[in-house]
């Protein structure tokens, strides 16, 4: 798994860079490359239809609830010391604190991430990831790319995927390859189960592509952000002549 991540982020910017060269048509400017990006999620929209979706749908229909979300916690739980790396690299010490406390109550009282013991006592769940911190320090997000098979990113938050992927646990805890490759699985099924009650918008989207990339795109900025967007300005209309 991680050689996989390494060859797509390594080849992911020579394709698009190529792809950019061999269209004229009038791009978006956040979105110079996306000749090659809808023809990167048309191939994610076709592994989804033929895997993922089927099984996502039939996790959620056989799986009892309660063992879902005690699965969800436990990779959550292994996930988590990138937030609380990020929290630090971003001097967030208040949450760093909280984060590290979280951790600790789930993977011990929480038995190992399966329950979520740190909610119920009132400790709020941070989200960060290394594209933030970047983010946070200036550097901008760059051209929007869609990674064959990890989907919607930037070219800032491209390369921060592998920096992550070095605090995550599944790959630091000394699994072996079948389950390292096992929890990818798993991970994948748990995040697309959790997508499912989108499915019905993206579905009736004019241009499902754009209305993706635009919703993606702003998400982004208010993580980086911390939800601290400017408004757009409403545009000014000029008063009717009476």
């Amino acid at each position: 798994m991680n050689r996989l991540i390494r060859a797509i982020l390594m080849a992911a910017p020579l394709v698009v860079a190529f792809s950019g060269c061999a269209t004229t048509r009038q791009a978006a400017p956040h979105d110079p490359w996306e000749h090659f990006n809808r023809g990167s999620q048309r191939f994610n929209d076709g592994i989804d239809r033929a895997l993922l979706k089927p099984v996502a749908t039939g996790y959620r229909r056989y799986v009892p609830q309660v063992l879902r979300t005690g699965i969800s916690n436990f990779i959550g739980n292994l996930k988590f010391p990138t937030t609380i790396v990020n929290d630090l690299l971003q001097l967030k010490l208040l949450d760093t604190g909280a984060d590290i406390g979280r951790f600790v109550l789930n993977s011990t009282i929480g038995i190992g991430g399966l329950l979520d013991p740190a909610t119920h006592v009132g400790i709020r769940r941070n989200d960060e990831d290394f594209g933030q911190t970047l983010g946070r320090w200036g550097m901008p997000a760059g051209p929007y790319i869609v990674l064959p098979l990890l989907g919607p990113s930037t070219l800032r938050d491209t390369p921060a995927i592998a920096v992550d992927w070095q605090t995550d646990l599944r790959n630091q805890l000394g699994f072996d390859t079948g389950t390292r490759a096992a929890l990818a699985a798993q991970s994948i099924v748990v995040r697309r189960e959790s997508l499912l009650s989108a499915d019905e918008t993206l579905d009736s989207a004019f241009d499902r592509y754009a209305f993706i990339r635009d919703a993606w795109l702003q998400r982004r900025e208010y993580q980086v952000r911390d939800g601290d967007v400017p408004e757009e300005p409403l545009p000014e209309v000029e008063p009717l002549d009476p």
